[in-house]
């Protein structure tokens, strides 16, 4: 069975802002399954799994992020695959 997820990069004043923890705790408020971490380029990337409404918001959420984020960019792409995920977790930076 295929999913659709959305993948995303953000860029900006999006580390040490909590970031991945903000996006972590909206994604779970909207019941969306799959992953966040830090790139050592600066970027924050995370990708979601879940209802199509759901990832949309995620993905408009991440334009302005947390209160003192500052964000300049968001790329995303939607994929489909047969990755699962039973939760949405907060990865290392890489």
């Amino acid at each position: 069975m295929n999913n659709k997820h959305l993948h995303a990069y953000v860029s900006g004043k999006v580390q040490g802002v909590w970031f991945r923890a903000s996006t972590q705790e909206k994604a779970r408020q909207l019941g969306l399954t799959g992953w966040v971490r830090n790139l050592s380029d600066g970027r924050v990337e995370w990708l979601a799994s879940g209802a199509e409404e759901q990832q949309k918001q995620l993905l408009e959420w991440s334009h302005q992020g947390p209160r003192n984020a500052v964000v300049k960019e968001v790329i995303a792409e939607w994929r489909e695959d047969n990755d699962s995920y039973n939760d949405f977790e907060m990865w290392s930076t890489v």
